[in-house]
């Protein structure tokens, strides 16, 4: 649930109303948890040959690869700054809605719909601005006849557009999905223990939200790749 936690009228504006959401919130979040990360913590000596910084160039040398493999090994470095800050940003807000009373982002279709759409703008701008009218070549089959060319520039547009649309689905679908049954669960076991049933009846479901737990902290970094794949793909 969307939630307004401050409420700013602005006359200049023409009354609008600023407001500051817990969607934005956490996004803020996320942000400055990123630039204390690797603006600050990296420069510390303590943490320099910290397990750590291991774990970060592990992820440094994924994404690179996935850059690398997807797009080009020399023109796919100068979009590594941005695919490698896209998947730290999702990282860090999937990783955020596994703590408890907290809010996941990345579990609203609103927010990774705009990140999709985005990403398909940006895609088309660039490939306008490098390929000129080639680029529009990408709709249309080659080699196909010239009386089927408008039926699968139809397709071949679909197809681009639901392409992107299934990526920010995919992203809040399984955010959400995994968010859902943990509560219920917790839910389910808090019900359990309430009751006063704490044998092996009690223990069951707290020992498997435990083990969903790590599994959704698995799928956290699974989705933030996923999208990062499709993003350079």
């Amino acid at each position: 649930e969307i939630r307004d936690y401050i409420i700013i009228d602005a006359p200049i504006l023409g009354n609008a109303h600023l407001s500051l959401t817990n969607i934005g919130l956490y996004l803020i979040i996320a942000f400055l948890i990123i630039v204390i990360n690797l603006g600050i913590i990296n420069k510390l000596p303590k943490f320099i040959y910290s397990s750590w910084v291991l774990i970060k160039e592990c992820i440094y040398d994924t994404i690179y690869s996935v850059v690398t493999s997807n797009i080009n090994k020399n023109e796919g470095q100068i979009y590594y700054p941005f695919i490698f800050t896209l998947f730290l940003f999702i990282l860090v807000n999937n990783l955020i809605g596994l703590i408890p009373y907290s809010f996941s982002a990345t579990s609203h279709f609103l927010l990774t719909f705009s990140w999709s759409f985005t990403r398909v703008f940006g895609t088309m701008i660039l490939g306008i601005t490098i390929h000129k009218l080639r680029f529009l070549g990408l709709f249309v089959p080659q080699g196909c006849p010239l009386a089927l060319v408008p039926f699968l520039v139809l397709i071949e547009t679909i197809s681009f557009l639901a392409r992107n649309v299934s990526l920010g689905l995919r992203l809040a679908a399984n955010m959400l999905a995994g968010h859902m049954l943990l509560v219920i669960l917790s839910g389910f076991t808090f019900n359990i223990f309430k009751a006063g049933l704490i044998g092996i009846l009690g223990f069951l479901p707290l020992i498997f939200i435990i083990a969903f737990s790590f599994l959704e902290f698995a799928i956290a970094f699974i989705q933030a790749q996923v999208f990062v794949v499709l993003t350079s793909s």
